[in-house]
This record gives structure tokens, sequence and C-alpha cells, in this order.
């Protein structure tokens, strides 16, 4: 059996790193990981996990996007969250309460689409998100 400690890093294609360092580490506010590697290869930390912003390119890959919704950030309040960004400039999707979560939806500049998301239902054994 594999040991898996933890998930290093999630990759996220990206087209324009600048564009993309602009969105992520500006507009969603994540911090930048003072060891990241590269110019063209840019860490964010999201909580517990990394986020690799990356040009693919640069890396012996081409360009595909994540696909819809891969990356769900999990933020205080999604209407909040979504306001802030359209007064940025940003398009939201529409904000949607499932009953036991809310969410919407906003693509990166690369077009890779993240959910704003917040769990407030307890989950099924009575534990809170």
């Amino acid at each position: 059996m594999i040991e898996v400690e933890r998930v290093d890093y999630i990759r996220v294609p990206v087209t324009d790193i600048d564009a993309a360092k602009h969105f992520y580490g500006e507009l969603l506010g994540l911090p930048l990981d003072p060891n990241s590697p590269h110019d063209d290869w840019v860490e964010y930390r999201a909580g517990s996990v990394t986020l690799a912003v990356m040009t693919p390119h640069t890396h012996d890959y081409e360009f595909e996007a994540l696909p819809p919704s891969t990356i769900a950030l999990r933020v205080a309040d999604v209407a909040a969250a979504k306001a802030t960004l359209e007064a940025a400039g940003v398009e939201v999707g529409e904000l949607w309460d499932s009953g036991l979560c809310r969410g919407a939806g906003v693509n990166d500049p690369a077009g890779n689409r993240i959910l704003l998301h917040r769990r407030y239902a307890p989950y099924p054994d009575g534990s809170l998100p």
C-alpha cells in the first residue's frame, strides 16, 4: 500500500501568467508560496492545497483548460465574493443554492472554471463543515 501524505499541488494551466497572477494573487487573494519555483510556474496556497499556476507551453504541454469546476474554493460568503469580483470587472455566474451549499462559477483568465463555494448544512453525521 502507498501511504499518500498529502496533495502537493493541483496544476492549473494558463495562457497568460501575468493575468493569472492578477486573478489568483490579487483578485482571489491567495497567498503566494515564497518558494514558488519559476516565473512560468507560480504556486499559491489555498488552505492546505497548493495551486500551481503554470504555462503549459513552457513545460512541454499544450494548453487545455481544466474540466468545469475542478477546483472549488471555499469562501466565507459566496455572494460577497461574487460582488467583490464583479466590482473588479470579472464576470461571475449566477449564485445558486442546493439546499446544502451555495456557489457561483467564475472563469480565470485562461477559461478554467473555478467554483466559489460554501457548504452551510451539517454533514449526515452531524458534523459541521
